[in-house]
């Protein structure tokens, strides 16, 4: 068996990647971010119109401990594009200032990361998937 069959914390984070074409584990939610980078991260992704689901991993100590064993990146927030783990708030910030972020979303012209557009995002919630 599997490390995702046996857990199944871990198998619901890997389904929630699988199935989001653009995924964000953080603190706290888009509409209300519970850091710094989160909310930066978050900011970047509404700049570019960009759809994407969101994961709070803040209800639940075991997503965290879960998301970084699986993604073997131990800092929260992350992002994943098409099943891949694109980085945290300073990676994002980085591809973003750089253009490379834009071209990996296939996003469109880039606005300044201090007017974040207001996009129609769908949030997860992982630790309902679990009952």
């Amino acid at each position: 068996m599997t490390d995702t069959q046996e857990n199944p914390i871990r198998q619901a984070i890997a389904d929630a990647i699988s199935e989001n074409d653009v995924i964000l584990f953080m603190k706290g939610t888009p509409e209300a971010p519970a850091c710094g980078f989160s909310a930066r991260t978050v900011g970047v992704l509404q700049s570019l119109d960009t759809r994407f689901a969101a994961v709070d991993i803040l209800p639940d100590p075991r997503i965290r401990q879960e998301l970084s064993a699986l993604s073997q990146w131990p800092t929260i927030p992350q992002l994943f594009v098409r099943g891949e783990l694109v980085g945290g708030a300073d990676i994002v910030t980085e591809m973003y200032e750089a253009g490379e972020l834009a071209e990996l979303l296939g996003a469109q012209a880039q606005a300044p990361l201090d007017e974040p557009a207001v996009v129609d995002h769908s949030t997860l919630q992982i630790e309902n998937r679990l009952a």
